[in-house]
């Protein structure tokens, strides 16, 4: 057979091609003899295309009688309609053929552990030992087909508003980030490391030093890390740095590019503009500084009407600072919820260190504390009390109230986590997409463990305070409660990204490295 390159990917043949001859390349995605005649789906990474071979074309046909599943071919013949009532209609190529005239078996293959079917349900061990197989698969290919277009999207979209796309060093010395770097020994001097990158910090700052103004780079990223289902210890971002913006200005560019990206993408239109939250209303209503908007469920604080109850794990969480009392009321829940559903609870919230989880069905409301069913009510005498949280929570009958108590972290997150558990199971996610900033994070977080105040986004975000004498007045009296001009992108629960204004003098800079105790 005449060595002939490609002419055509198979995804791409349509009716426009009929009578005319081409020649693809790719893989046997599945082989049937019917009567005498080879039918051959041959699959490259735009699709699938059916050939057809009999016994009028000897040559071809013979070696068509040889191939099997994920052989690699060769096919040159001649597009034209398929017979009526062989048409394919959930294939793009469906309604087409290639009558076969030349074939070649460029590779063969022996059974393989699995073959790139969609339905296959293969085990994540298997796919990863033999990942050019998996690789294969279409909903693989069309995972880096997207990631590819998303990454072209965005050098378009940089590029087109005066970017600089720079890359920036690999190897290079540990910065005080978030987070384990990884370290790499050095040849040429015995007993010192490189580390890799956790980001491309300050490498960007000198960019913007010296005068680039703006910056980006699609980066690769390093955290020694232990592995969960959002974190990985290295990845890709798209990391960026502006002169001269506020975060308004910021914001504004990133949701235009996010916007512009679903749209062209995935087809879908975001709001205009993003919804904007504060980090303390987030945690307030929903537990956690990344809520997922699509579920409607939000955490009522109650500790102003159970400050002067009889029960002691109520009062005294109420009258702490450092706790909080919450109510999560759920639509339908005495109802929707197995009592199995709710003995598995406890043992749910215990892993963000809960001790347990309360709950409250309201059977019927019209009949006061009558129409109420827990083992709360023994505890709280007060009728008001128990009326006045069902009103502020906007209970109903049938509904079901949970209530947690106590450090103020825990509740916050192990609701959260309720919460999002709840949105799930009962199905109360609302609308495909829900973006989200939220903005004025605190500067500082208490690290438990280190007994010291660390950084909840980096060391060089800038305080939202006027001058120095104002941030270290506030210092003096609680650093926690100092805010910060950060900003974090959520979407459906997800952060996608995030950023802050940088702190851009020395004063300032100095008295933030004080507080966390970095020396000069």
């Amino acid at each position: 057979m005449q060595d002939v390159t490609r002419t055509i990917y198979a995804g791409e043949i349509s009716e426009a091609h009929i009578g005319q001859q081409v020649t693809v390349c790719g893989w046997v995605h599945n082989r049937r003899d019917f009567g005498g005649v080879n039918f051959l789906e041959v699959r490259d990474r735009s699709g699938l295309i059916q050939a057809v071979v009999g016994p009028e074309t000897p040559s071809a046909f013979e070696i068509a009688a040889r191939a099997r599943k994920e052989y690699v071919v060769r096919v040159i013949g001649t597009v034209r309609l398929r017979p009526e009532g062989t048409i394919n209609a959930e294939l793009p190529t469906g309604t087409i053929e290639i009558g076969i005239s030349q074939m070649q078996i460029i590779s063969t293959t022996v059974p393989l552990p699995f073959y790139p079917d969609d339905n296959q349900n293969v085990s994540e061990e298997v796919r990863l030992k033999y990942r050019y197989i998996d690789l294969r698969r279409p909903e693989m290919f069309r995972r880096l087909q997207m990631r590819s277009k998303v990454t072209s999207f965005f050098r378009n979209f940089l590029d087109d508003r005066n970017f600089f796309d720079i890359e920036t060093p690999i190897l290079t010395k540990a910065t005080p980030e978030g987070a384990r770097d990884y370290l790499v020994p050095s040849r040429t001097y015995p007993g010192s490391f490189f580390a890799l990158p956790q980001s491309p910090q300050l490498f960007k700052q000198l960019l913007m030093i010296a005068g680039m103004d703006r910056y980006y780079q699609i980066a690769r990223c390093f955290r020694d890390e232990d592995l969960r289902a959002d974190r990985q210890p290295e990845f890709t971002q798209l990391d960026m740095e502006f002169s001269f913006m506020d975060e308004a200005g910021i914001m504004r560019i990133m949701e235009q590019m996010i916007r512009e990206l679903f749209a062209k993408i995935l087809d879908e239109h975001l709001p205009d503009p993003f919804p904007v939250m504060t980090y303390q209303a987030a945690i307030e209503s929903y537990g956690i500084d990344r809520p997922d908007l699509r579920n409607p469920l939000q955490l009522v604080e109650i500790a102003s009407l159970v400050a002067n109850v009889e029960f002691a794990l109520f009062a005294e969480a109420a009258n702490d600072p450092n706790s909080r009392v919450v109510a999560l009321c759920v639509p339908g829940g005495a109802e929707k919820l197995t009592r199995k559903y709710l003995d598995d609870l406890p043992d749910f919230v215990a892993k963000y260190g809960a001790k347990g989880i309360a709950y409250l069905k309201v059977n019927d409301i019209n009949k006061g504390r009558e129409g109420l069913q827990s083992s709360l009510l023994k505890n709280i005498s007060d009728d008001h009390v128990i009326m006045s949280i069902l009103n502020k929570v906007n209970a109903k009958s049938g509904d079901l109230i949970f209530f947690s108590a106590g450090r103020a972290k825990i509740v916050s997150e192990s609701m959260a986590a309720l919460r999002n558990k709840l949105g799930v199971d009962l199905n109360l996610l609302q609308g495909k997409w829900q973006p989200l900033w939220v903005i004025d994070f605190p500067m500082f977080e208490w690290d438990d463990n280190g007994h010291r105040w660390s950084s909840v986004h980096h060391p060089f975000t800038a305080p939202k305070v006027a001058t120095v004498a104002e941030y270290q007045e506030l210092a003096a009296v609680n650093p926690g409660k100092i805010l910060s001009r950060a900003y974090d992108l959520v979407l459906n629960g997800t952060e996608l990204g995030g950023g802050s204004i940088r702190i851009h003098t020395q004063e300032m800079q100095q008295a933030v490295f004080d507080q966390l105790g970095i020396d000069p």
